[in-house]
């Protein structure tokens, strides 16, 4: 008897260590130690679908896209998302066979290259705020403006940077397929990234749009479909912590979904950081999960054996 389905999401150190160049060497090594993790929990008994993000990634795709523009055209960014979701998701399918036959388990991998249905009318549109790609002098930016009807901020005087929309996730488009595969026994890796954002026309049709769905929250969403036990994000840190980084700093280890809730509304979690890792977790217990839990990508295993990690739960009663 299993243990019970996990969606784990893998955080950006999972895939490129910070003042790592980004080469596939390195990347392809630092997948190689997570996959290790991940072959330890299908062998502890854990069903196993996977989500990564992929924002360095595809910061590159993009920078290689406007280096290579005139020569070759640019791809927009759906496409560009597309593309790191089968980069990434071909080094993690690798990796994590040949971390099967180290350790004698009989799985199949595959990666959905995953599109996640956004809603138009989304508020976000109309006020972009995710910052994408390279910084550029404030001159590069206002001409790329005028070009194109980009949307380009100053950032922390660190240079000029691209800002897009960050819709929320409606629906996982393959549903149906990640589903059919997961009950053939195939470990999934699916909505890298967030998933491409696309968003119907009236007829039903699909078409992508330039946008950037948050990671964990796209990671939720993909919980919710494949009716996960356990929504496991794994980062660069152990747990959570209130006053992070002040001197009185706190921990948190279990803690439900009403005191989590009365925290995030005090500010503790920041946007750029802990706060969609704790939105998504809360999220998914609302919805029905059995437990969110939030931990250090080296403590995967103890996290779902209650070891370590901060673990959201229901309320009691």
């Amino acid at each position: 008897m299993g243990k019970g389905r996990i969606v784990v999401a893998l955080g950006g150190n999972a895939i490129l260590q910070p003042k790592q160049k980004g080469t596939a060497q390195e990347q392809m090594e630092n997948v190689r130690h997570t996959c290790k993790q991940i072959a330890k929990m299908v062998k502890a008994g854990y069903e196993v679908v996977i989500t990564h993000g992929n924002g360095p990634q595809v910061g590159a795709i993009m920078i290689q896209n406007e280096l290579g523009s005139s020569q070759v055209p640019a791809m927009p960014m759906d496409v560009c998302g597309a593309e790191s979701q089968g980069m990434i998701g071909y080094m993690i399918s690798q990796n994590l066979r040949n971390a099967f036959l180290e350790e004698g388990i009989r799985k199949e991998v595959a990666c959905v290259v995953t599109q996640v249905e956004v809603d138009p009318s989304d508020p976000s549109f109309k006020n972009p705020t995710k910052p994408v790609g390279p910084f550029y002098t404030e001159e590069e930016a206002r001409r790329r403006m005028e070009a194109t009807g980009e949307v380009w901020v100053e950032d922390a005087g660190r240079g000029w940077r691209r800002v897009v929309p960050s819709p929320q996730p409606k629906s996982i488009v393959e549903s149906e397929v990640i589903k059919a595969m997961l009950e053939a026994g195939v470990v999934v890796i699916a909505s890298g990234g967030g998933g491409i954002p696309v968003v119907r026309d009236e007829s039903g049709k699909l078409r992508g749009v330039e946008a950037v769905i948050d990671k964990d929250l796209a990671g939720e969403k993909l919980a919710e479909t494949v009716r996960a036990d356990v929504l496991l994000i794994l980062t660069d840190v152990p747990k959570v912590a209130v006053n992070f980084r002040q001197p009185d700093e706190r921990w948190l280890d279990v803690v439900d979904v009403p005191t989590m809730r009365a925290l995030q509304r005090e500010g503790h979690f920041k946007s750029g950081s802990m706060g969609p890792k704790v939105e998504a977790v809360l999220r998914f217990v609302e919805w029905g999960g059995r437990r969110g839990i939030i931990a250090s990508l080296n403590e995967a295993l103890e996290a779902l054996e209650g070891r370590a990690g901060t673990h959201v739960v229901p309320k009691e009663g």
